[in-house]
């Protein structure tokens, strides 16, 4: 039977692996049908963006239930990291356009978004955005209380698409 891929999965290890590390994450996936992750770049420690976090990636994944991929990420001075992640194996970037809740993955300025644009692009590589316009977010009224009303008010319909404008362009 075909298998699903998942390519959206933050599994934290090394460095918050009481979040989730990859012994867990493989078993809850393969026991739900799913086998294949991608793993995202950020959350763990350190977060994917040199070679040398991706090999700690890599050894922390052997022996699990399911094939594991990995996302690289695109951080402020990482840019001569891409090319060797890249050819490292990575499937992909991510990056960020706001702040992505962890001090240790930033968020791309206009300046460097072009030069990882460029740099993608030179590659033939992939870049999924977390594409939200900082000032727009700024602008906006902070979430209030618990309600899931509150949360969505503070990430008003413009800041998504003034920052995948802004991508395009």
């Amino acid at each position: 039977l075909p298998g699903l891929v998942d390519s959206h999965v933050h599994v934290n290890e090394p460095g918050r692996t009481e979040w989730e590390g990859f012994a867990s994450a493989t078993r809850a996936a393969a026991e739900g049908g799913v086998t294949t992750l991608i793993d995202m770049p950020l959350n763990c420690l350190p977060p994917t963006t040199s070679m040398g976090a991706l090999r700690l990636k890599q050894a922390a994944a052997r022996g699990g239930w399911v094939d594991v991929g990995f996302w690289g990420g695109a951080v402020p001075g990482n840019l001569g990291e891409l090319a060797g992640l890249h050819h490292g194996g990575v499937f992909g970037f991510k990056a960020f356009l706001v702040d992505s809740g962890v001090p240790e993955f930033g968020c791309l300025g206009p300046a460097e978004l072009d030069a990882v644009l460029a740099e993608i692009a030179r590659l033939d590589a992939l870049l999924i955005v977390h594409a939200e316009d900082p000032g727009v977010i700024t602008a906006a009224p902070s979430p209030v209380g618990r309600r899931y009303a509150g949360f969505v008010a503070s990430r008003p319909p413009a800041a998504e698409d003034t920052a995948i404008s802004r991508l395009l362009a």
